[in-house]
């Protein structure tokens, strides 16, 4: 079974009228014009276009018509056309202090038997000194890309 089947897309009268009023006013987001006119492209109560023609009509990949089809039929209309706004902000995992810590920790020479630090020994390293209650290699790494040192 397609993808296309499995996710048939039929819109309402008034689902339709509303896709075409946000398709045509210049007042919504250039990403949600799109997925409005996906919808309505593809539209089994009308033509019904695969999603290989409403994605060369519309210049989107497959996959991107494949999602608008999917969440229209799991989530519903205002869910497939609208973005979905972030939950909350997402906090730094490392403070000022525990960043500069982290610094120069990895300035310093590295442990016995180690030619240099790596990621996961520094990430090992801090949460031994108490300096955080747990962290991952990656947050290391992005402080460190951040902060522009150089480990060599």
């Amino acid at each position: 079974m397609a993808l296309k089947d499995k996710f048939v897309v039929r819109l309402t009268a008034a689902q339709r009228e509303e896709l075409e009023r946000w398709a045509a006013t210049g007042r919504r987001s250039a990403a949600t014009v799109t997925r409005a006119r996906i919808l309505l492209k593809a539209d089994a109560g009308r033509d019904g276009w695969s999603d290989d023609r409403v994605a060369e009509a519309l210049d989107v990949s497959p996959a991107t018509v494949a999602r608008a089809r999917k969440k229209f039929v799991q989530q519903g209309l205002e869910a497939a056309v609208h973005r979905k706004r972030p939950t909350g902000r997402q906090y730094r995992k490392l403070d000022g202090a525990q960043e500069a810590r982290l610094i120069a920790l990895a300035c310093s020479p590295p442990p016995e038997g180690r030619e240099r630090w790596t990621l996961q020994l520094l990430a090992d390293k801090l949460v031994e000194l108490h300096i955080v209650e747990a962290i991952s290699d990656d947050t290391v790494q992005r402080t460190l890309k951040k902060t522009k040192s150089s480990r060599t």
